[in-house]
């Protein structure tokens, strides 16, 4: 599972980079944050990464990469609802980006898994 983690950590990269920001508007500034993020997410600071994707789409609000992101973040924390909600906000935003949907139907498909090895019926 974190061999696909971190290909899905990669797909968040090409989703989340291009270039150096700058600081003239609000998708440059978001970008900025979603890139320290995935720094810092590549180094297992889950916390930092998660504070710099949701300053992100606080900048952004429809930045879908930045909510994706938070997604995979909130996963590896073992936040299952959260998560959820961060993927489905990524596909409000861009229904048709591939890259969030796999996101989201891999996350629903071992979340799924584990419930019912589990019994539970809630995340």
């Amino acid at each position: 599972m974190t061999k696909t983690r971190s290909w899905m950590l990669a797909l968040a990269v090409v989703l989340g980079a291009s270039g150096v920001a700058s600081a003239q508007n609000p998708r440059d500034q978001a970008k900025s944050q979603v890139e320290f993020g995935i720094t810092v997410a590549q180094k297992g600071l889950w916390q930092e990464a998660v504070f710099r994707w949701e300053r992100a789409t606080e900048i952004d609000p429809t930045y879908a990469a930045a909510f994706n992101n938070l997604g995979i973040a909130f996963e590896q924390l073992g936040k299952f609802e959260q998560a959820g909600k961060a993927y489905e906000k990524a596909l409000e935003l861009e229904p048709q980006n591939l890259s969030i949907q796999q996101n989201y139907d891999l996350f629903k498909e071992i979340n799924d898994r584990a419930k019912r090895n589990t019994g539970t019926s809630g995340s």
